[in-house]
């Protein structure tokens, strides 16, 4: 347990020394909810009413799917995981730790932006605190988990980019987050359902803001569960310690099965 809390102190610091990870963790998000407050909802009222849990939303996906991949992918390569399986560090404390990591993150500045977004920008304030914690938990932890896939299923760094961009700007642009469902045109709506955003958002608006959804409430909740443990099963299994091994237990195209739960939304939602 030691040796996993000093991993864990040592990813946790490198989130913010590294200037890379810093730009995910912290200033990509901080300064993109700074420029939505200040411009969007001067522009559209009505993005206030939503600018918390959207802005949640984005830090999420900026921290766990653009910043967390690639050094797994760096230090698989690099042969660091190949050290710690010689010392003994099982598979799952690799994975989880990098998780946890950008989780808090994520957490740290969700916090800010829950508190500043009221006094700063007129956001709306939740009608339920309750559920906007646990709905920015869910959140993150979704993310977190697909975050962990990309990482371990990707042959290299410039894949965890084109996979992890696959979900992030489509999320941006049909997720719910800058453009409500009942907007965008009927034949795109259902596409909307394979993105996690899209069911963040309708948690978020249900149960915190006690808003109308295009989605089901429960069903949304139940497919973020269901992805953040299919994801990080999938994670653990396809899990190589190794880019040079060849005798990993699955083909990586297993993680497409990350997808079933978003697609049954779709057919439930």
């Amino acid at each position: 347990m030691t040796a996993f809390f000093q991993h864990f102190n040592f990813e946790f610091k490198t989130g913010i020394r590294n200037p890379g990870l810093m730009l995910m963790n912290y200033l990509l998000p901080l300064g993109f909810y700074a420029m939505m407050g200040a411009v969007m909802v001067k522009i559209n009222p009505m993005f206030g009413d939503t600018l918390i849990p959207s802005m949640v939303i984005f830090t999420a996906m900026s921290t766990a799917l653009l910043g967390m991949p690639s050094p797994m992918v760096e230090q698989r390569d690099a042969g660091i995981y190949r050290s710690y399986k010689i010392n003994g560090v099982p598979a799952l404390s690799i994975l989880m730790v990098p998780v946890l990591t950008t989780i808090f993150h994520s957490l740290i500045v969700s916090a800010i932006i829950i508190l500043t977004a009221n006094p700063l920008f007129g956001g709306l304030n939740p009608t339920n605190w309750w559920a906007l914690v646990w709905g920015s938990l869910l959140t993150v932890f979704t993310m977190g988990a697909l975050g962990a896939l990309i990482g371990v299923v990707a042959n290299g760094v410039r894949s965890t980019v084109l996979l992890a961009q696959a979900i992030y700007l489509p999320s941006i642009l049909l997720g719910n987050m800058m453009v409500p469902l009942s907007v965008l045109p009927a034949s795109l709506q259902p596409f909307s359902g394979l993105f996690p955003s899209t069911y963040a958002m309708t948690v978020f608006q249900h149960y915190a803001y006690g808003m109308e959804t295009t989605f089901d409430p429960l069903v949304s909740l139940l497919v973020l569960l269901a992805a953040i443990l299919i994801a990080f099963i999938l994670a653990w299994f396809l899990f190589s310690w190794d880019s040079q091994n060849q005798t990993r237990r699955g083909s990586p195209l297993l993680g497409l099965l990350a997808l079933v739960p978003f697609i049954i939304g779709i057919i439930l939602a």
